[in-house]
């Protein structure tokens, strides 16, 4: 998958946004107010995901594209290459799961401010 197929990707994501909020060359995408994933322009060949830290150790192990993530906390964000290894399928997966994750750590209050229907996924 490529840095474009990566955002259309990511923006389909509901109330999903894009944004500059540390550098012109950071990219990160965040609902409401979390970032479920980020790209370096400077160098697009990585993202980096939000990921459950059991399942975070079993990618590694599978996909030699899948690494902790650089600058984040390694047991909860992992980076994989894009143009990699780990097929467009799983990348995909890889996202829906980060955007998951990141809704479920929200308050309530914010979840139900952004999705009154309570449907999110």
């Amino acid at each position: 998958m490529d840095i474009e197929a990566l955002r259309d990707y990511c923006l389909s994501k509901g109330l999903a946004t894009e944004c500059f909020p540390f550098d012109e060359t950071t990219l990160v995408f965040k609902v409401g107010s979390k970032m479920f994933a980020w790209v370096d322009l400077e160098n697009p060949e990585w993202v980096i995901l939000k990921s459950d830290p059991d399942e975070a150790i079993d990618l590694r192990d599978r996909y030699a594209d899948i690494l902790p993530a650089y600058h984040m906390n390694k047991k909860h964000w992992i980076q994989v290459r894009l143009e990699g290894g780990v097929p467009a399928r799983v990348l995909k997966e890889l996202v829906d799961c980060s955007y998951r994750l990141v809704i479920a750590k929200m308050t309530r209050k914010e979840r139900m401010s952004l999705f009154p229907d309570g449907k999110y996924f």
